[in-house]
């Protein structure tokens, strides 16, 4: 008997998932517990944004920077625009 399939979180701002560009991108609290429901397992968290984190928060956060950095080169006009998603889920996270 084939598997019933779930139906993926709404992606848009009006469902609460996730932050308009002005508050910052990226997920809301909400947003990751519907993740986290929807796909058991998950390990998925909401963004680092504390001034000094320490041991492994700290890593995430420098992972993330790292990752993000690689997207502002792959997609200069996101890294060109301060009013992109990237942009600002990057001043969030105080990359």
């Amino acid at each position: 008997m084939p598997k019933k399939r779930e139906k993926p979180i709404a992606t848009s701002v009006k469902s609460g998932n996730f932050r308009p560009t002005k508050a910052g991108a990226g997920m809301t609290k909400q947003g990751v517990a519907a993740y986290r429901r929807a796909n058991p397992g998950s390990k998925l968290q909401t963004a680092v944004t504390e001034d000094k984190p320490s041991g492994a928060r700290a890593a995430r956060r420098k992972s993330y920077c790292a990752r993000s950095e690689g997207q502002m080169k792959q997609f200069p006009k996101a890294a060109a625009d301060p009013n992109s998603r990237l942009r600002q889920a990057r001043k969030r996270w105080k990359c």
